[in-house]
């Protein structure tokens, strides 16, 4: 009776090793992801650790080889909008599609001489539709089809909250005080 005992002790030793070795490298990734689209530090923290006890939980589903992150993140998602609905009783809105002349619009980028804060002051005021996909491809590069995924939503519908975040941001960018000032700063040498 012992060693059928000890073999299972063996065992979970072994996957709870192979789930702290695959899975706790993204825990800074996945807890900069959740501080951003969620705003708060606190409720970050209460949602990763979700995110890891839910890992935790379904990781015999887990296939070894397969991506570990993204995987991870799906879940993060998941527990962000339970999260969401559960505290705040927020719905969250379904923004109509862009169409494809919009989104092949060029608008140039914002000055590249812009202040961390500044930028993310601009990020911490996008909507939280736009936010986690915005994060997801510039900060975490992660393809359309890994956010869609991830998000569970259509891959044009990622592309469309793509383009309007990064549109968003790039508004708020070239109208902040610091742009601003590079700007006239520029202007003002050019007179001269």
């Amino acid at each position: 009776m012992k060693s059928n005992n000890a073999q299972t002790e063996s065992n979970a030793q072994i996957t709870f090793n192979d789930f702290e070795s695959a899975a706790l490298p993204h825990i800074n990734d996945l807890f900069r992801t959740a501080r951003r689209v969620i705003g708060s530090q606190t409720e970050a923290e209460d949602v990763v650790q979700e995110t890891y006890l839910q890992a935790w939980k379904s990781f015999h589903r887990f296939e070894p080889g397969t991506n570990c992150r993204a995987w991870l993140f799906k879940i993060l998602f998941h527990v962000v909008s339970h999260h969401r609905r559960k505290l705040f009783k927020l719905p969250i809105a379904d923004v109509a599609e862009e169409t494809l002349a919009e989104i092949a619009i060029y608008t140039p980028a914002p000055n590249q001489r812009l202040a961390d804060e500044e930028v993310l002051a601009a990020f911490d005021k996008l909507p939280q539709l736009y936010r986690a996909v915005v994060m997801l491809a510039d900060v975490q590069e992660f393809s359309y089809k890994e956010i869609a995924a991830t998000l569970d939503i259509p891959l044009g519908t990622v592309m469309s909250r793509l383009n309007r975040g990064r549109k968003i941001l790039r508004q708020s960018l070239s109208s902040s005080k610091i742009a601003a000032g590079f700007i006239a700063a520029g202007r003002l040498a050019i007179s001269h």
